[in-house]
């Protein structure tokens, strides 16, 4: 037997997008707050980046073809680094976003305040969110 078509009310589709719009807003919201982390370990400087570009650009001509694949790789994420290196995440767009979707967003998918907090949000930015640890 055919299956019948059906068509998507508009509801259907507003809740729908509404969906798409908390999930965007926590996604990158936790996507800001992982890149503002800091990293394990020391940290590069300008001159050690350069340093090491130093160092790449010194060993290509003597490299073998693999070798010069993966130091090639390697020099243009330096380059990106150091480019990128000063760039400071803005957290306050992403937190506005968060803010205004995460509630409805944690009733929706039934993540409680725990959770959100093992994952690096603040408790100020869930207590403006509307999410406590009754939830």
């Amino acid at each position: 037997m055919p299956r019948k078509s059906t068509k998507m009310t508009d509801a259907h589709k507003a809740a729908l997008a509404a969906g798409r719009e908390q999930s965007r807003a926590v996604r990158d919201y936790l996507e800001a707050i992982e890149a503002a982390k800091p990293r394990r370990g020391r940290k590069r400087t300008p001159a050690s980046i350069k340093k090491r570009l130093a160092t790449i650009d010194s060993s290509l001509g003597d490299a073998s073809a693999l070798q010069r694949l993966l130091l090639t790789q390697e020099r243009t994420d330096l380059e990106y680094e150091l480019d990128t290196l000063n760039e400071a995440v803005d957290l306050t767009a992403y937190e506005k976003g968060f803010v205004k979707h995460a509630k409805a967003y944690a009733q929706a998918k039934g993540i409680t305040y725990a959770t959100f907090r093992s994952v690096g949000v603040s408790p100020e930015v869930l207590q403006r969110a509307g999410i406590t640890r009754g939830m």
